[in-house]
């Protein structure tokens, strides 16, 4: 197995799985929102702030183009899904887990939307996104695992769907 990309909403966990995916695995971690910070020296927020959400989605395509590693667990921006050569170049790589929660677990996690730095319209709503992102989640994802729930959880039913065994403690 290569790289695994997480894929899904803000808030949904790509970050904590992809931790502890990597260590489950022994592989290595990249956080692609994380990598744009380091690149552009401005936080998410920030640059939504100075230069509009589609700027940020221009920076995101172009920081996931350059990726290029391997035995990398690998989470995206939630807004990755929207510029298909992103997923093209995430797909040679290895496969693509589109990490899924419920809308209310999703609010609860986010909180507020635009101090998260989620690239969106100023007036979209958090079902808005859902549901634009929705059928570009399910259509990039290779396997779709619940992470609504307890990290262990997801993290146990993420491994068996991908049919390895590790030791997660």
């Amino acid at each position: 197995m290569n790289c695994i990309s997480l894929i899904g909403m803000p808030a949904v966990g790509k970050s904590t799985i992809g931790v502890l995916l990597a260590k489950a695995l022994g592989y290595d971690f990249l956080d692609t929102d994380l990598l744009i910070q380091v690149t552009t020296q401005r936080t998410l927020p920030q640059i939504i702030a100075e230069d509009g959400f589609l700027e940020l989605r221009k920076i995101e395509a172009d920081v996931i183009g350059s990726v290029d590693c391997a035995r990398t667990v690998i989470a995206t921006g939630g807004s990755a899904v929207y510029v298909p050569e992103s997923m093209a170049h995430l797909r040679i790589l290895g496969r693509i887990v589109y990490l899924r929660a419920d809308a209310n677990i999703l609010q609860e996690r986010i909180g507020n939307l635009e101090s998260r730095g989620v690239a969106a319209a100023a007036d979209a709503t958090l079902e808005s996104i859902i549901a634009e992102r929705l059928p570009m989640y399910e259509r990039f994802g290779d396997l779709t695992i619940d992470a609504g729930q307890n990290p262990a959880i997801v993290l146990a039913n993420l491994l068996q769907a991908l049919g390895v065994n590790a030791d997660i403690n």
